[in-house]
C-alpha cells in the first residue's frame, strides 16, 4: 500500500460518515446566530438612540425627522448636565445608591434566614405561613401603600416624637423584614436542593445552624444570591412610585433622620 493510500485509509476511519452533513448543520447555525445578533440589536436601537441624542445640539435634537448620530459628538453635554443651576444630580445619584445599596443588603440578609428557616427547619404551621407568604405576590403595591404610609407616620411619630414621612427610612426599612416574598421563595427552593447530607456532616463535626448557614449553604448559593442581589438592586434603583409617596413633603424635615433627601 502506498503512502496516499495509507492516508486516504487513515482519513476514511478518521471522518465520520456523516462529515458532508455538518455543512448544513454550520450554515443553520449562523442563520441562527444572525438572527438573534439581529434581534439584539433591534432591542438596543432605543438604548443606542438615547445615547446617540445625548451626544447631539440643541439644533439637532430639535431637527425632525431626527438624525441617527450627531454631526459633531458634543461630549460636553454630560459635564454640562452636573453645572445646571437648582439641578444637583451628584446627590440625586449619591441618594439613590445609598438607599439602593442599603436596601440590597437588607434584602439579601434578612431573606437568606427566612428561607433558610423554611428550607431546613420543621416548625409548626410553617408550610401554611410559606403559602401566606406567597400569597403576597398577587397583592398588588397599591392596595397596601396607605397602611404602610399611615404606618411610618404614626409609629415613628409615637416612639419617637417626629414621623419618618420624607426620610430615607421608608424606602430601605421594608427590605430588612424578609426582603420579599419572591426573594424568600428562590433562595428556599434552592437551599432545598442541597443535600441534607451535609448539614448532618456539619453537625457531626460541632457546628451549630448559623454555621451550617453560613460555611455550607450560601457559598453553595452563590448563583442564587447574585440573582437576588440583581433583582433588588433594579427594583430600588428603579423604583419611582415609593419615592414619590414618602419623599414628597419639605425636604428640611429630612435633617431629622438618617439624611437629606
Amino acid at each position: 500500500m502506498s503512502g496516499a493510500q495509507a492516508l486516504t485509509t487513515f482519513a476514511r476511519f478518521r471522518t465520520p460518515e456523516h462529515a458532508r452533513d455538518r455543512w448544513p448543520r454550520y450554515a443553520a447555525c449562523g442563520v441562527l446566530y444572525a438572527l438573534a445578533t439581529l434581534g439584539a440589536l433591534l432591542f438596543m436601537g432605543p438604548f443606542l438612540f438615547a445615547i446617540s441624542g445625548s451626544l447631539k445640539s440643541a439644533a439637532e435634537i430639535h431637527v425632525f425627522p431626527p438624525p441617527l448620530l450627531p454631526a459633531e459628538p458634543a461630549f460636553g453635554n454630560y459635564a454640562r448636565l452636573f453645572d445646571l443651576p437648582g439641578v444637583y444630580f451628584a446627590r440625586w445619584y449619591l441618594n439613590s445608591l445609598i438607599i439602593t445599596c442599603a436596601s440590597v443588603l437588607g434584602t439579601l440578609v434578612t431573606a437568606c434566614a427566612a428561607a433558610y428557616g423554611f428550607a431546613r427547619f420543621r416548625w409548626h404551621l410553617r408550610d401554611f405561613f410559606f403559602i401566606v407568604l406567597l400569597s403576597t405576590l398577587v397583592l398588588p403595591e397599591e392596595v397596601v401603600i396607605i397602611p404602610k404610609f399611615l404606618l411610618f407616620h404614626y409609629v415613628p411619630l409615637a416612639l419617637f416624637g417626629h414621623t419618618w414621612i420624607d426620610t430615607w427610612w421608608p424606602l430601605i426599612l421594608p427590605s430588612w423584614f424578609g426582603g420579599g416574598a419572591f426573594s424568600v421563595f428562590l433562595l428556599r427552593q434552592f437551599f432545598l436542593q442541597v443535600p441534607r447530607d451535609l448539614d448532618e456532616a456539619a453537625v457531626i463535626d460541632g457546628a451549630n445552624s448559623w454555621q451550617i448557614l453560613w460555611q455550607i449553604l450560601l457559598p453553595l448559593a452563590q448563583p442564587a444570591l447574585a440573582t437576588v442581589a440583581i433583582f433588588s438592586f433594579l427594583t430600588h434603583w428603579n423604583d419611582f412610585f415609593h419615592p414619590l409617596i414618602y419623599l414628597s413633603m419639605v425636604p428640611a424635615s429630612c435633617e431629622r433622620s438618617i439624611g437629606a433627601t
